[in-house]
């Protein structure tokens, strides 16, 4: 199942999108939304030098009602409002993708992480494409589950020697007796082992290598 992280470009003609361009160094993080048909409430937390500004900024919009201040502290504030404008969420509620929270918003664009199927993360390029959000896929990764990338014995094998101390150092535990313990030839336990061993490091250094070149290319969207 692939995980994707966005970057998505607020309108300048949505009002989420003006306040953070007129205020780039305040930094919203988006703690939870509801969205329903004509409305929607966040609860935000807003962090910026020039706080008082950014909430009543925020307050003076016509697209916001029932803005509450919840806490304070120093350079960073917990809001809960209503919005008569929810159209950046209206992408997801259409693809059905959950989105992660928290997300970031700052200086006019926002931050996704998204894990779904193919098909719905499709589905939400076309909605955003649809209302006009341009966007940029910063990376995508392929999540194996263990039942996929293991089978049942490797599986078993492995998860046993880890409970025996297989892997501590010193070991608690050697090849002969685990293999005894699972009823298995040490040959056989040896090789098993070596083949559940090799496919979870060459998984794991597929991801480390992903995560540190991106994953893959920049896919501009809604352009």
């Amino acid at each position: 199942m692939p995980r994707a992280t966005l970057t998505i470009d607020l309108p300048s003609d949505l009002w989420i999108g003006s306040i953070t361009r007129e205020y780039p160094e305040a930094r919203f993080d988006v703690l939870s939304a509801f969205p329903g048909e004509e409305s929607a409430v966040g609860l935000v937390e807003i962090t910026a030098p020039d706080l008082a500004a950014v909430v009543g900024a925020l307050d003076e919009v016509p697209e916001t009602e029932q803005l509450n201040l919840l806490r304070r502290h120093e350079d960073t504030a917990l809001v809960q409002f209503e919005t008569t404008d929810p159209t950046l969420l209206f992408p997801i509620v259409g693809s059905g993708v959950p989105l992660e929270m928290p997300f970031e918003m700052r200086d006019g664009s926002a931050s996704w992480a998204i894990t779904t199927t193919q098909d719905r993360l499709a589905a939400l390029g076309e909605q955003l494409d649809a209302f006009g959000i341009a966007y940029t896929v910063r990376e995508i990764r392929y999540h194996l589950e263990p039942e996929q990338l293991l089978t049942e014995r490797q599986r078993t094998l492995l998860q046993r020697a880890v409970a025996e101390g297989y892997y501590d150092t010193p070991r608690d535990c050697t090849l002969t007796e685990l293999a005894e313990l699972e009823g298995l030839a040490k040959s056989t336990c040896s090789e098993t082992l070596h083949r559940a061993e090799g496919k979870v490091i060459k998984t794991f250094l597929a991801d480390e290598a992903g995560a540190e070149t991106g994953g893959t290319d920049d896919v501009d969207g809604g352009r």
